[in-house]
């Protein structure tokens, strides 16, 4: 007889398959004009005398009405054209898309810290000794977190214990944003063909795994299919906004007013907590022409400054290192953005000059490292009198300096 632990998993197993099933097998067919006779994005009527009959315009006239929200017209040489919008079904799609990346995204991030945390906290506290180090060891963490975030608040924390000095926290953060732009370079790639194979590998490792560190890895692996796979649905549910000239023109907006466009992507970043994820879902809407490259480095920008608002909250309730490395981070991102937005158009034409045979997807993800670079490059000669601004700007209560005996450090 099993118990009931052993049922409850049985039962999450089998919701699991039925999950994966109805994500890679059915989910698609709802989506895609290819797989299904009827698209729900997107409904196009000819209304051309020539190409169709009476009969055939009047019963998808009638069924536009009823389910279209939105209808634009227009004409060409072989006849009139109209193309319906249907937003309902659009909009169910890209939620369905984003529910399924952040889903991955999570599971993919919790599935790293299970298996790394702990061997990562001795890694930071072992290879930074000079800044140098520290920022090769915060990009080398990131990359293998798979999140900024996750390693700063993880080096919040081991400053706050003690482990780490605050001088040797600067290093490993500007390290961080570096190790944040291997996820959109990766992105960026188009592996979507492979993703299903992913995620069925990662599903059996997953139930068949026996120890911990192999359950996690088939964590890691479905989190990472089910975050491409949500990308993809995302990218198709918004297919029909290719031509649809209002979302055009606000593209365009976006492009011409880096402001604003860093706005959006600090208020997007701050709703779903992730930069990563924000650049993400940039990088694949952009790779499907629906967002100019101007434009995704406007929305990069902000998300820079919005991924800023975990590592702040990690901050509370701690001694004032570990606060002034939190606010090291979030003024660092804010003047790097602040200064990407007066010279996005130069940061455009760069990314342009070093890849311009690439697409518009590896564009973005190539603009975000140079930023990333350029930011470092120019921060990290003036380390030293940073840390000792923010000493005085941020100085130690009697409390810390009594729990944290050690004597601040130069920065090397």
């Amino acid at each position: 007889m099993f118990s009931i632990a052993k049922c409850n998993r049985k039962v999450l197993e089998w919701l699991s398959i039925g999950f994966f099933v109805l994500t890679v097998i059915i989910y698609p067919a709802l989506l895609s004009p290819e797989q299904s006779s009827f698209s729900p994005t997107s409904v196009e009527v000819s209304t051309s005398i020539q190409t169709a009959k009476p009969l055939d315009v009047q019963p998808a006239i009638k069924f536009d009405i009823a389910q279209a929200a939105y209808a634009s017209s227009g004409a060409s040489k072989g006849g009139g054209k109209s193309t319906v919008i249907n937003f309902f079904a659009m909009a169910m799609g890209a939620l369905a898309g984003l529910v399924l990346f952040i889903y991955g995204v999570t599971r993919l991030s919790e599935g790293l810290e299970e298996i790394g945390t702990d061997r990562m906290k001795g890694f930071l506290s072992k290879c930074t000794t000079n800044r140098f180090a520290a920022i090769l060891t915060g990009a080398v963490a990131t990359t293998l977190l798979e999140s900024s975030s996750v390693t700063i608040i993880m080096v919040i924390a081991m400053v706050s214990a003690g482990v780490l000095t605050f001088v040797q926290s600067l290093g490993v953060v500007l390290g961080s944003n570096i190790g944040t732009t291997v996820g959109a370079q990766i992105i960026s790639l188009n592996i979507e063909q492979y993703v299903p194979l992913l995620m069925f590998v990662g599903m059996l490792v997953l139930f068949i795994g026996k120890t911990n560190t192999q359950k996690n890895l088939g964590i890691i692996l479905l989190g990472f299919g089910l975050m491409f796979y949500g990308l993809e649905a995302i990218d198709e549910a918004m297919k029909p906004f290719r031509n649809y000239q209002p979302f055009i023109d606000l593209m365009q907006t976006l492009g011409k007013n880096p402001l604003l466009g860093a706005i959006v992507g600090a208020i997007f970043t701050l709703i779903i907590q992730s930069s990563s994820a924000t650049v993400a879902i940039v990088i694949t809407l952009a790779s499907s022409g629906l967002i100019s490259l101007p434009a995704g480095v406007a929305i990069m920008l902000g998300a820079e400054v919005g991924t800023c608002a975990d590592t702040l909250l990690a901050t509370v309730g701690r001694g004032r290192s570990a606060l002034r490395t939190g606010l090291f981070h979030f003024l660092f991102n804010l003047v790097s953005a602040i200064l990407g937005i007066i010279f996005a158009p130069l940061l455009v034409q760069l990314v342009l000059a070093i890849s311009s045979g690439a697409g518009v997807g590896r564009q973005v993800a190539n603009a975000q490292i140079i930023f990333n670079l350029i930011g470092v490059a120019v921060v990290i000669m003036f380390l030293p009198a940073i840390a000792r601004l923010l000493q005085k700007l941020v100085p130690d209560t009697n409390d810390d300096r009594i729990l944290s005996p050690e004597t601040v450090q130069p920065a090397r």
